[in-house]
């Protein structure tokens, strides 16, 4: 088997994989980074299937890393994109309440945009009316101007591109094990490291548990679909609704895309295993059995009310339900414009296994050698490049190459 030396070696070559190669090139010119890819592509997962949406960062405590990282997160990829020429729709986000309970969280949402820095307004329904006139909503609503939607697969692959020649990107190389303190095995070759960075979304604590790090987690897989809806002009911003702010979902809502196309979504229904994509594809045994402990822990015990969620969220695998609860953002639509299910995504949610709940926030711990980004949850992809200082931050820390 061959054998490959690297100063940093990076798992998984989605947005926080690449994002973390080109903020450790930036500040360390001289490093030998390797990148290693199971897929045979770069995004391949939740860094290619997600929404494309670029958060704002209010729906988060103001003390959480999400609210930290969200709100740098979207100025520093916003003007990433700009700078580059690459696809974005800056076409801004409505929040909408459907009761008047609702009204008083959207309060909550603002002072928490506030508090967060982020630029945010409370209006009313005229002013809602010259914003989004088909936004449907109860006396108030949340605007935010700084919501916009890009291509991820474009934007991933452009940081992938602009990373030069010290670092190497190795397609179809899985993780197969650890060897010792300082290598790994693949399925091609023995990669020796000074320090190791694990960024492998569905996989990441499977690969933590290899370094000793993060036995009290698991994650779980959840299936996201959305609808296309086949007129673009039904609506000209994101409508959201009001979230539940206890679970980690933020609801069906209308997305516009990059390209100006109107979708509804998304799902959140648990997944069987962690890349039940479609039918049986990728279908994995062992992952079928323990996500079904675990997810059957949680409907017995019904913590955060995960058993109305799971029944809610398995009514959206047929279509009129999901149409339904989009449907009511808006004031006027034809439901004969639906289209099918779109591409699938697959979002990995940590679990706190000894608390038996899902945790909200980014979860990063530290091995010998290693990094380890146990929970790289949405929205990942706005928070990418501000994580990734953070978590250069972290291996400045720790690693031996200073």
């Amino acid at each position: 088997m061959k054998h490959i030396a690297s100063d940093i070696l990076i798992i998984g070559a989605g947005i926080i994989g690449l994002s973390i190669a080109r903020e450790l090139q930036g500040r360390h010119p001289d490093l030998n980074i390797t990148i290693i890819e199971k897929e045979p592509d770069i995004a391949a997962h939740a860094s290619g299937r997600n929404s494309g949406v670029i958060h704002a960062g209010f729906y988060y405590t103001p003390d959480s890393l999400k609210a930290r990282f969200t709100v740098e997160g979207n100025k520093l990829l916003t003007d990433y994109c700009l700078q580059h020429n690459l696809k974005i729709n800056r076409c801004g986000k409505v929040v909408v309440a459907k009761n008047e309970k609702e009204v008083e969280m959207l309060y909550e949402l603002k002072k928490r945009g506030d508090k967060n820095g982020v630029d945010l307004e409370l209006i009313d329904e005229n002013d809602l009316k010259s914003i989004e006139p088909n936004a449907n909503t109860c006396q108030k609503a949340l605007y935010s101007p700084a919501t916009s939607t890009i291509n991820p697969r474009e934007v991933a692959g452009h940081i992938a591109n602009s990373l030069n020649g010290r670092v190497d990107i190795l397609l179809n190389e899985r993780f197969i094990k650890r060897e010792g303190s300082f290598a790994i095995k693949t399925n091609k070759h023995k990669i020796e490291f000074k320090y190791l960075i694990n960024a492998a979304g569905l996989y990441a604590d499977k690969v933590a548990h290899q370094f000793d790090v993060g036995y009290k987690y698991t994650l779980l897989p959840f299936k996201g679909m959305y609808i296309q809806y086949r007129d673009n002009d039904l609506i000209q911003k994101h409508i959201y609704p009001v979230p539940n702010l206890n679970n980690p979902f933020l609801g069906v809502h209308f997305t516009k895309t990059v390209d100006g196309r109107v979708k509804a979504g998304p799902t959140a229904i648990p997944a069987l295993w962690r890349e039940n994509y479609d039918g049986v594809s990728n279908f994995n045994v062992n992952e079928l059995i323990e996500i079904l402990f675990y997810e059957a822990r949680l409907f017995l015990s019904n913590a955060f009310d995960f058993r109305n969620l799971a029944f809610e969220e398995i009514k959206k695998y047929y279509g009129q339900h999901l149409i339904k609860e989009a449907s009511r953002l808006v004031k006027n639509i034809d439901l004969n414009k639906f289209g099918s299910y779109m591409e699938t995504g697959i979002r990995a949610q940590l679990l706190d296994k000894e608390k038996m709940r899902l945790v909200m926030d980014f979860v990063v711990e530290h091995g010998e050698n290693s990094t380890h980004i146990l929970n790289a949850v949405s929205p990942a992809f706005t928070c990418a490049f501000s994580f990734s200082k953070f978590i250069v931050d972290e291996i400045e820390k720790y690693s031996s190459f200073n």
